[in-house]
């Protein structure tokens, strides 16, 4: 092997020194980083990447986008070689928005530079989603010098001319030497070449040339000439005259173990040679170069002659496990991270090394373990740079890689391990290839015969040197004599080479180590490399433009091997992605993000949606992490496909791009450059393992342009633009390819591209194309489909034909087959089926619309290759023909229903271009177009979900079609808005201005112009001949109103004439004069026959007014009779309307004089709303009178049922506040209404509530009804003690209808806060007796008011007496009207009367016995919670009770009352004196004084109704001593028995008295135990007030007819008010017994006699009200049975002693008597 002499015996790209090292994962003996992960094994197996744990990677440590540490962006305009830049794009943040939008945009300028880089907006920071401390990957090592094809090409050529030397004796271990410096012999060989060869070099004396070509200084040129001739004749001659004759026949041999040739693909002529027998005969090259290589072999000895012996096919053995390690780059570069490790690429022929065998052997192209039975040869699958995955996510890769080592693949069917967040499957195997005959016998190499195969006499094989193959001597061509060679021997393959290159596996790294291993390594590489900044005193920092220049010096130097690491081709579905994904990060709105790589291949419009699969590495992103130096090559991406590269973080990534419209001159750049690497690996630009120096491209016409990616950054590369790079430092890239629409084409051509190479695609075009015919119908999808469906289907249908029909004869070929074709019915397929049952396994390409299947091998061939590859052992033309039926032909659709299909898709393409052709074709056929049809039209075209042209220009014309159209209707439709009658009345406003420009546009004149604007526009519409027609109608019309105009003096016409023609010219609408002066006089002339009409119909004021205002506006002359006697009529309209509003406006209307206006109105111009006032206010007079005397009749009826209810008269009253007068009859009805609620205040006295308003006495008398409905409950009957439910458990009653439990003085059940007697054991509610929760305890012990009479019971009203209310009940019949308080009343009097009955024997004092005490608590207990009192069963239980069971040490004192509780608030005054500090009202400030109220007049003479009389008055109420009838008629009331008891007490002989009236009944006899009734003071005559129940009462006093109430009180109560005594209210009441104040001889009051006058009165009428207040407040002040009334129930004989002076609480009055009572 040659050694440069700089490289001190290590050559640049040794392999040998490699071997053993390299399948370990160790490489050779180097200093390693310690930052690496070193390889862990877990048993025997190495543990996988997904599971090895290491330190994260400290992000603030590497160049990010927005940090502080990011680098700048630098725009460099002198690049290394002169190189430009290309474009960079800044999209704002809109653009930004739709990635397949954006691309659209920048496409037509990024094309020409091949690359382009975006730089996305500021707002677009997307977020890195790799946990560092999981990710693990492995690297390849990249020998920099090895990736230059001319550098490549020298090493290879330089070891195999030393192999050829070494095999003849000679040693060719360093450079020979000339003008003292070392010869590059590649060189000299490559300047040879180039100048026609040897034989024309020296001919032509071109050695000087070729010396100065070659860096010589040529001082001595004759001696320069003879050295560098000698030198090529001894090192070069030899090997290049060997190359012409053994090359040819390798090559064949490669191509037998390929399956096919390398060089593009023939189509339709594959390799016809059968795989199976080896080529014989003295003519084929490959004797040819077995003789010259094993001519010294035979030198010397005696040639044994040897038949060839053909091997035969061994039986077939199981598939062996595929071989691991490095596969040729002649089938396409494998990934290197494969977990079996990597067998050095830079050896000779690229050996390896197996465990079976550790010597060197040759690579065997294999890679699937499936064998034929035929052993037939198959087609390796070639790869691409993009690798699928392999068997499981946690292998020890960076991928999975499969065996075929293809760069892409498909996915399976079946489910199959995948990683999170991943939608990727385990790939298919690959289809088997042709395999050796020694590799079929599964022999190591050495042990058998590379031909036959045979193990026998292993003494007789020749042992290659190289690659450890052997071969007998019989079965080489021509056979050799076996004999042992004296010097090396290499087999013709080692010597000529099959230039197969790739990198070597490296370690495994996390983040961390390798950014550390990368860091350290730039930091040794320039340490000494950089000059001394003496301002800096230290090495100048290294920039961009020095990494770049130290680049490519190591990338083109032959002597200085540089090894660097890159961890390229990483699967993100293993690894995981470094953008966030929407199954691990779904709420990271970035997850979704158009330009997040995982989303951008499937977004929007591109492509590769309609792949049905995911393709890693092509629509699932790979990751890239660099160091400095690492490289990827040049190269272009699969199927000619887009590209988006984003750098994650990192240092700068350095791009070099060609455009695609370069490519073809990049190729051939690249061939002539390196013309040795072609040869044998003519697809070497698809295995991303060769770079050229962009200077030498440019030389050659290619267009070169460079860029810099930085953190953040993204770069675009472009259909067909080859681009290359390497790394500025450490960094990490992610990279997918996409497809807008704009790619198809391009990817047609590159699936033709590896057809002609081989080459397997990464998924079917053909597909895609169907799926997306299938899936998306819109017209935009078809515009792009529409050609690629009908290129395919040419390409379809030509490669039908070419199989099935019998070729031209007029043109034969020597290679058409001639013979029978395939004749049976071809099958149909539609379902989906897994790759390798359709992919060809000649030309590797998807047959994916039709198939042909061999059954015998079962390999599938597309139709341009069915028959011609020899398939199976079958005959060519059974082959074509398949006569033994063991070849089938499937296709997916038949030519029908493809033709069809794509058809269809071509009609939607056109369908805007037919929509177009459609209206050029009737815009030339009709000279003037109808406007309905352009409208049609129009609207057809804007259904169409296309971007039309045409469409704007006639949507252009027809709107301005339309707006003639709009225009000219003006002119023809009917005038809506009422006209104008002058210009005078019009109001500037909007609606003014608007009628002034439809004024100008109805203009006579306008028209015409717009009849000529449509012969302009040249188009028809029925408008158009509408408004021609109008034009000759108002030419008519004209000449026809000036006729009329003209004789209307001479020759009048009629009214209907005049208007019969200006409807005729209103219809035209057109603004014409004659059509205003036509107006004009048929307006005079309508007005005069109005006038004349209007005389004798009725004419409001307004319409007089207007009539008059119209006639002047239209001209008519003001002495024109009609408009005088107008004026006239309105005068004595405005006249009649004046005396009316007057008589209306006075308090009492003069109803009479309103009744004689309204006949007047009859024949005068008057008001409506007047009219409508008067008329209105004499209905309701009238109404109301007929009401009124209708309501006052019917209160006299004798029949109480027929007289009206109060309420309705109520609401008459009411309504007659609206009148000012008062009808007949008013008067009458109010003294009625006034007596009838005067029998309804008794009722409010009765209950306490003498100072509410009248209403409130039914609402109270409802609740009164109700409790005592719970109180006189017949069905509550006495029982134990029984505990509420809320507490402890009581025993249900038995029976079922059982009466509930009810408790308290309101018998009602259980509610809120109770408390227990402590002596009798009952509950009362808290609320019933005013007991607040918080001032009760638990451990308190209460004694309830039954128990302890000294206990009083809160009461919020006084209770009637039943007496009393049967009393109030008898005066019914004496009512006008039906009160509502009647079923109140009875039900209230009719339960308590029946509660009296039911208790009678348990107050019979005859029959009561000390053992009844709970029986007399318990009724006590009812008739004290009842709202009325039963005073003699309420004395006698509480007497009983005393003597039973005594409480309080005095006896309870009989009560004959029951008053409120509630405490009185203070009136206005008091408080008014307590906060001054006063006691006396006289000493009030004169401000604070209560003024006298003064009666009206008009009512000081009204007498106050008849009061409930005093039970001693004839019209009372007096009971018997046994029953009392109620007078009245049997059926309007019931009847009420009055059981007044009679018995005595046993210890008593005398009865008990009672009294009729509200203070009976009274135990009066003072043998009863109870004191006498009266003051203290009072003397013994005083009389007791039960004597006031007998009619022989007589006054002390004369009865004058007006008592006199002038003495003034006095300043201290009466004694007679503080003795707790309730007094008849009747003595307080007009109509009762008149109470003097003024004190007797004895110092008490003196009582009046009942018949005295009933009016108050005084001989001084000047002082008739002076002692009302001071009676007034001596009654409430020292009343306490008025205490607690409240503000409702205070002052209650205020109100009395104010009714008494002619004041009614219930009426109008009610502020006076407030301002009396309360001053509030």
């Amino acid at each position: 092997m040659v050694v440069p002499p700089s490289s001190g015996g290590a050559a640049a790209a040794s392999s040998a020194s490699r071997p053993a090292a390299a399948h370990n994962n160790a490489g050779p003996s180097k200093a390693k980083s310690a930052a690496h992960t070193p390889s862990v094994t877990v048993g025997n197996a190495p543990m996988p990447l997904s599971a090895r744990r290491s330190e994260p990677l400290d992000l603030n440590t590497v160049e990010r986008r927005g940090q502080p540490n990011a680098a700048p962006e630098i725009t460099k305009r002198n690049r290394l070689h002169g190189i430009l830049e290309g474009p960079t794009f800044r999209p704002t943040e809109e653009e930004f928005r739709d990635p397949m939008a954006y691309m659209r945009k920048i496409e037509p300028e990024g094309r020409k530079y091949g690359i382009a880089k975006i730089i996305p907006p500021d707002g677009w920071q997307m977020p890195f989603a790799i946990d560092t401390s999981k990710f693990h990957f492995r690297v390849r090592r990249q020998e920099l010098n090895s990736v230059e094809g001319g550098t490549r090409a020298n090493l290879n050529y330089l070891d195999q001319l030393s192999k050829f030397h070494r095999q003849h004796g000679t040693n060719l271990n360093r450079f020979p030497s000339v003008d003292k410096r070392p010869l590059d012999l590649y060189k000299l060989k490559k300047a040879v070449e180039a100048r026609g060869g040897f034989e024309r070099v020296c001919k032509q004396k071109k050695w000087a040339e070729i010396g100065r070509d070659l860096g010589y200084s040529g001082k001595i040129m004759s001696s320069l000439s003879t050295s560098l001739k000698n030198s090529y004749q001894k090192w070069l001659q030899p090997y290049e005259d060997y190359l012409r004759v053994a090359k040819p026949g390798v090559q064949h041999q490669l191509e037998l173990e390929n399956g096919g040739p390398f060089t593009p693909s023939p189509g339709t002529s594959p390799l016809k040679i059968s795989q199976n027998n080896t080529p014989n005969g003295e003519t084929t090259p490959a004797m040819r170069a077995s003789a010259l290589l094993n001519a010294s072999l035979d030198a010397g000895a005696p040639v044994v002659q040897q038949t060839p012996v053909k091997p035969t096919p061994p039986a077939p053995a199981p598939a062996p496990a595929p071989i691991q390690g490095f596969t040729p780059v002649n089938g396409g570069f494998t990934s290197v991270n494969r977990p079996s490790g990597f067998t050095p690429v830079n050896g000779p022929n690229g050996i390896h090394a197996t465990p079976e065998n550790p010597r060197s052997i040759p690579k065997i192209n294999m890679d699937s373990p499936r064998l034929l039975e035929t052993n037939t040869p198959t087609l390796e699958p070639t790869n691409s740079a993009k690798r699928p995955l392999g068997d499981g996510a946690d292998k020890d890769t960076n991928g999975d890689v499969d065996g075929s080592g293809r760069r892409s693949k498909r996915i399976k069917r079946e489910p199959a391990p995948t990683v999170a967040g991943s939608h990727m499957h385990q790939p298919r195997t690959s289809t088997p290839r042709f395999v050796p005959a020694r590799e079929r016998s599964n022999f190591p190499p050495g042990e058998a015969c590379e031909t036959c195969a045979k193990p026998e006499d292993p003494g007789l094989l020749l042992i290659c040197d190289s690659c450890d193959c052997g071969y007998h001597g019989a079965c080489l061509e021509p056979p050799v004599k076996m004999s042992q060679p004296e010097n090396d021997w290499h087999c013709p393959r080692c010597l000529v080479g099959t230039g197969e290159f790739g990198f070597e596996e490296g370690e495994v790294y996390s983040l961390r180590a390798f950014q550390e291993r990368a860091n350290r390594f730039k930091e040794n590489h320039f340490a000494e490399k950089m000059p001394f900044d003496p301002i800096l005193n230290k090495r100048r920092a290294v920039n961009e433009d020095d990494v770049e220049r130290e680049f490519w010096r190591l990338v083109e130097n032959i002597t200085e091997t540089v090894e660097v690491e890159y961890g390229a081709d990483i699967h993100s579905t293993t690894h995981g992605s470094g953008f966030p994904t929407i199954e691990k990060q779904p709420r990271d709105a970035y997850s979704t993000d158009p330009w997040n790589l995982n989303v951008l291949p499937l977004y929007g419009e591109s492509l590769f949606k309609h792949i049905k699969t995911d393709i890693s590495g092509m629509t699932v992103p790979w990751l890239y992490v660099g160091m400095v130096f690492s490289t990827f090559c040049w190269h272009n991406e699969d199927h000619y496909a887009y590209s988006a590269n984003y750098q994650h973080f990192g240092a700068t990534k350095t791009w070099y791009g060609v455009p695609g419209e370069d490519a073809e001159k990049f190729e051939n750049a690249m061939r002539e450059a390196v013309p040795e690497l072609f040869e044998t690996q003519p697809d070497l630009l698809f295995q991303l393992v060769t770079l050229m120096p962009p200077e030498k491209l440019q030389k050659a016409g290619v267009r070169v342009y460079a860029i810099d990616q930085r953190a953040g950054q993204m770069v675009v590369t472009f259909p067909q633009a080859y681009h290359a790079g390497f790394n500025h430092g450490f960094n990490l890239n992610e990279a997918v390819n996409f497809a807008p629409v704009d790619w198809e084409p391009f990817g047609e051509s590159g699936v033709q591209r590896l057809r002609d190479y081989r080459r397997q695609p990464c998924f079917s075009h053909d597909e895609l194309l169907l799926t997306a015919a299938s899936r998306d119908q819109s017209i935009n999808t078809a515009k792009w489909l529409a050609p690629a469906l009908e290129r395919l289907l040419e390409k379809e249908l030509a490669a039908r034909k070419h199989f099935l029909e019998q070729p031209d004869n007029s043109e034969p070929t020597d290679d058409t087959y001639q013979g029978d074709r395939y004749t049976n019915k071809p099958e149909v397929f539609t379902e989906d089926m897994d790759e390798e049952e359709y992919v060809c396994s000649f030309c590797k390409c998807y047959s994916f619309l039709s198939r042909y299947v061999c059954q015998k091998s079962g390999k599938v061939m597309c139709l341009l290759h069915a028959g011609a590859y020899e398939c199976c052992d079958s005959k060519e033309s059974d082959r074509y023909s398949s006569s033994a039926h063991d070849h089938i032909l499937s296709l997916r659709m038949t030519d029908k229903e493809l033709k069809s299909m794509v058809q269809k898709v071509v009609d939607r393409a056109k369908l805007p271009e037919a929509w177009a052709q459609k209206v050029d074709d009737y815009l030339g056929q009709e000279p003037r177009p109808s406007l309905k049809i352009l409208r049609s039209l129009l609207n057809e075209g804007e259904r169409i979900p296309f971007d039309i042209p045409q469409l704007a220009d006639l949507k252009r014309y027809v709107e301005r079609c339309n707006e003639w159209v709009e225009e000219a209707t003006i002119y023809i439709t009917r005038k809506q808005q009422n006209r104008a009658k002058g210009k005078a009345s019009r109001k500037k406003s909007a609606v003014a201005e608007t009628e002034d420009r439809d004024k100008e546009l109805r203009n006579f004149e306008n028209m015409q112009k717009l009849l000529a604007t449509a012969d302009e526009i040249h188009f028809d519409c029925p408008e158009y001949k509408t408004l021609r027609e109008r034009e000759t109608d108002i030419n008519d019309f004209k000449a026809k109103a000036v006729a009329i105009c003209m004789g209307q003096s001479h020759h009048p016409r009629s009214t209907q004439e005049i208007e019969e023609v200006f409807e005729v010219g209103k219809g035209l609408n057109i603004d014409l004069p004659e059509l205003e002066n036509l107006e004009k006089l048929l307006n005079h002339v309508k007005w005069l026959d109005e006038a004349h009409t209007r005389r004798v119909q009725f004419q409001t004021l307004q319409d007089v007014d207007v009539f008059i205002t119209r006639g002047l506006e239209i001209g008519i002359a003001e002495t024109n009779p009609h408009i005088v006697r107008l004026r006239e009529s309105k005068v004595q309209g405005e006249l009649w309307e004046t005396k009316a509003k007057e008589i209306m406006a006075v308090e009492n209307v003069h109803y009479q004089q309103l009744d004689a206006l309204s006949k007047q109105a009859a024949g005068l111009p008057v008001t409506a709303e007047t009219l409508a006032r008067v008329d209105a206010i004499l209905k309701k007079q009238r109404e109301a009178q007929e009401k009124i005397l209708a309501l006052y009749q019917q209160s006299k009826s004798p029949d109480f049922r027929s007289r009206p209810m109060y309420k309705d008269v109520r609401d008459v009253m009411a309504a007659l506040e609206e009148l000012n007068s008062k009808p007949a009859g008013t008067v009458d009805l109010e003294k009625e209404q006034r007596r009838h609620e005067d029998w309804m205040r008794r009722g409010k006295k009765l209950f306490g509530k003498a100072n509410a308003p009248l209403h409130i006495l039914h609402q109270h008398m409802n609740l009164v009804k109700e409790r005592n409905d719970a109180c006189f409950e017949l069905r509550d009957k006495p029982r134990m003690p029984v505990e509420p439910s809320s507490r402890e458990h009581t025993p249900e009653a038995d029976g079922k209808n059982s009466f509930p439990d009810v408790f308290c003085l309101c018998r009602r059940p259980e509610a809120g806060m109770m408390i227990e007697c402590e002596l009798c054991h009952e509950w009362y509610h808290g609320k019933c007796l005013k007991i607040a929760r918080g001032k009760v305890k638990e451990d308190d012990k209460y004694t309830c008011p039954i128990c302890d009479w000294r206990l009083k019971i809160p009461r919020d009203a006084a209770r009637p007496k039943l007496e009393e209310l049967i009393s109030w009940q008898d005066e019914l019949e004496s009512l006008p009207f039906q009160p509502e308080e009647e079923d109140t009343l009875t039900s209230i009097i009719e339960t308590a009367q029946a509660f009296r009955d039911y208790i009678r024997p348990y107050v019979n004092p005859l029959t009561v016995s000390p053992d009844e005490v709970t029986t007399l608590r318990f009724y006590l207990r009812k008739v004290e919670g009842a709202d009325i009192l039963l005073a003699y069963e309420t004395n006698f239980l509480r007497q009983e009770l005393h003597k039973s069971a005594p409480v309080a040490p005095e006896a309870p004192p009989v009560i004959d009352s029951s008053a409120s509780t509630r405490k009185p608030r203070p009136t206005k005054q008091q408080k008014l004196m307590a906060s001054l500090g006063i006691t006396n009202p006289d000493d009030l400030p004169p401000q604070y004084k209560i003024k006298p109220h003064k009666r009206k007049g008009s009512e000081a003479h009204h007498k106050p109704p008849q009061p409930l009389q005093p039970a001693g008055s004839p019209a009372a109420h007096t009971p018997s001593s046994i029953s009392t009838a109620t007078p009245g008629p049997p059926s309007s009331r019931p009847s009420y028995v009055q059981h007044t008891p009679s018995f005595s007490y046993p210890s008593q002989s005398q009865p008990m008295a009672t009294s009729g009236f509200r203070d009976s009944p009274l135990f009066a006899p003072s043998s009863f135990g109870l004191p006498p009734l009266r003051t203290p003071t009072e003397p013994s005559h005083t009389v007791n007030p039960a004597q006031f129940a007998s009619h022989s009462f007589t006054s002390r006093t004369s009865t004058p007819p007006q008592p006199n109430f002038s003495i003034p009180p006095p300043p201290e109560h009466p004694p007679m008010f503080s003795t707790g005594m309730n007094l008849d209210p009747a003595l307080f009441t007009a109509g009762g017994a008149m109470f003097d104040k003024r004190p007797s001889s004895s110092g008490s009051p003196r009582l009046v006699h009942p018949e005295a006058s009933p009016v108050f009165s005084s001989p001084r009428t000047s002082e008739k009200h002076a002692n009302l207040d001071s009676i007034f407040a001596d009654m409430v002040h020292n009343d306490d049975d008025h205490a607690t009334l409240g503000h409702e129930g205070e002052n209650q004989l205020a109100g009395e002693a104010f009714a008494a002076g002619g004041h009614d609480q219930d009426h109008p009055d009610e502020a006076h008597m407030d301002e009396f009572v309360n001053n509030e």
